[in-house]
């Protein structure tokens, strides 16, 4: 299925963590906070929102930083996706 966003969303998708940290000790996935680092898979075309002109930046593929609480998530065809805002987002992972 193909999402496309509207005007000021992005869709994200949590990139998956490792199993164990770097001295070998074992972190089940019941005891990891949620992780606020993404990469987008869609972007919605910007536009005036709530008045305001909004550009979009951040483009399909870039890895990103967002908010802890922001967004809402979804399970379509058996992956999770986050739908936040633009401005939800702190920063692009270069």
């Amino acid at each position: 299925m193909k999402l496309k966003p509207l005007f000021d969303k992005v869709v994200v998708k949590e990139l998956e963590e490792k199993e164990t940290v770097q001295n070998g000790i074992f972190l089940p996935s019941q005891a990891k906070e949620k992780q606020e680092i993404a990469v987008v898979v869609a972007v919605g075309e910007g536009g005036n929102v709530d008045g305001v002109e909004v550009k979009m930046i951040v483009k399909p593929g870039d890895k990103v930083l967002y908010s802890k609480y922001s967004g809402s998530q979804f399970k379509l065809d058996g992956e999770t996706v986050t739908i936040i805002r633009q401005s939800d987002i702190l920063a692009i992972v270069e």
